[in-house]
């Protein structure tokens, strides 16, 4: 009995040790399984940081697709990319390629040029398949609450391209609105594309196809810089509504409550939820640094109101807030301690977090992180504007703040 106190005391130091030697890559994915994510390792990721080098490298992909093609966007809007992408489509399919199409039937009703009945009655006789995910029927009301916000390209059981952007030529154009539309993607081959092509399908409703293979050569990419040589880890963590609801609040919440020295965001609808915003408060406290970037032009004025008096409560804390001034930022990214981030669909609203089907990639690679770490500085030197209470109270005049918190309390009922 006399040995049992120190025992106890030196298995619980070693312990502390043995947890302060993990880094917050290793310690993120450790929680991440006690999650039940799947953790697949040996791939390789490129990082798409504009719609012109995305659609390039896509459009490479479908030329070269052998077996079949899935694409499942929340948005095809009817305009030239679009067009360029169902011709290259087409022609695939002429070649004996499957083609299947899944688009968000909201997305598409609330788009700028809807995809029309008579296009998508085209596309079928042309060969390609097409659906709607959830129609939006009498009464509508009833088809507002999970929507598909997922952007993804499976090709071959080979590659998968996913983030943030829709099919639309705003992202290479921009809008009049807004300006430039900025958005980022990645592209990754390996193991992880079963799980992107597994979740087509679920949407889909269909069993995979025989004779899937996922080379990791890179062989349908080999003109983009992927990073890893086949060794990078990423794990995947999807959004369904009755199977994982809380499953991105959990992911983002772990990658935050784990950093030891840095994190940094860039989110187009940055307003937050109870659980991503104690994490963020957290981690501030416990000396964390904490870098938000967020736009100054948004395509929605009650989100950018809200966004703002969030910002400000995180900048009152210590956090960097940082305003994009060059058009409207709608990248979904996140960047831990120079060791690993995440690409995705997710918005950090109540929308994304607690309702929509969302998918993202957590990366785990310094290579791929430093990259996206590089761009973020880039746009904070050059084309930011830091938050401070002079710029708050420039920004946010007594009538504009009066109407954030007006929506931020309408926000609680919706």
């Amino acid at each position: 009995m006399i040995y049992k106190k120190p025992f106890i005391l030196l298995f619980v130091l070693l312990s502390c040790l043995l947890g302060w030697a993990e880094n917050s890559a290793e310690r993120t994915k450790r929680d991440f399984q006690k999650l039940g994510l799947t953790i697949y390792e040996n791939n390789q990721v490129a990082i798409l940081p504009t719609a012109q080098i995305k659609f390039r490298a896509l459009f490479q992909s479908i030329e070269q697709a052998r077996k079949y093609i899935y694409l499942d966007y929340f948005k095809f809007q009817q305009d030239s990319i679009c067009g360029e992408l169902i011709e290259r489509l087409h022609r695939k399919v002429r070649e004996g390629v499957e083609v299947r199409i899944i688009f968000d039937s909201f997305g598409n009703k609330s788009s700028d040029l809807p995809l029309s009945d008579t296009l998508q009655t085209s596309l079928r006789e042309l060969g390609i398949q097409i659906t709607a995910f959830d129609p939006v029927r009498f009464p509508w009301i009833n088809h507002l609450m999970h929507r598909n916000h997922h952007k993804i390209a499976v090709i071959d059981g080979e590659v998968v391209y996913t983030g943030g952007m829709n099919v639309a030529d705003y992202y290479l154009h921009g809008k009049p609105k807004v300006g430039q539309w900025r958005d980022m993607h990645i592209c990754m081959t390996g193991p992880i594309v079963e799980a992107y092509e597994e979740l087509f399908l679920k949407m889909w409703g269909s069993r995979p196809p025989d004779g899937t293979s996922h080379d990791l050569s890179g062989r349908m990419v080999n003109s983009l810089p992927l990073k890893g040589a086949g060794e990078v880890s990423v794990a995947f963590a999807s959004r369904w509504p009755r199977e994982s609801p809380r499953i991105m609040r959990q992911t983002y919440c772990a990658a935050i409550d784990n950093a030891q020295h840095l994190v940094q965001i860039v989110n187009p609808y940055a307003t937050l939820f109870g659980e991503v915003r104690a994490s963020l408060r957290k981690a501030l406290e416990r000396g964390v640094r904490v870098q938000f970037m967020v736009s100054t032009r948004s395509d929605n004025m009650a989100n950018n109101d809200v966004t703002g008096l969030e910002m400000r409560k995180l900048m009152k804390r210590g956090a960097e807030v940082y305003y994009f001034e060059s058009g409207f930022h709608h990248s979904k990214i996140m960047m831990i301690d120079s060791l690993f981030c995440t690409v995705g669909t997710t918005n950090l609203d109540a929308r994304s977090l607690c309702f929509d089907y969302e998918v993202n990639a957590f990366i785990f690679d310094p290579a791929t992180t430093v990259e996206l770490q590089r761009i973020f500085a880039d746009d904070v030197n050059n084309r930011c504007t830091l938050l401070t209470p002079e710029v708050w109270k420039k920004r946010f005049p007594l009538r504009r703040r009066i109407r954030s918190r007006c929506f931020t309390i309408a926000k609680r009922f919706l």
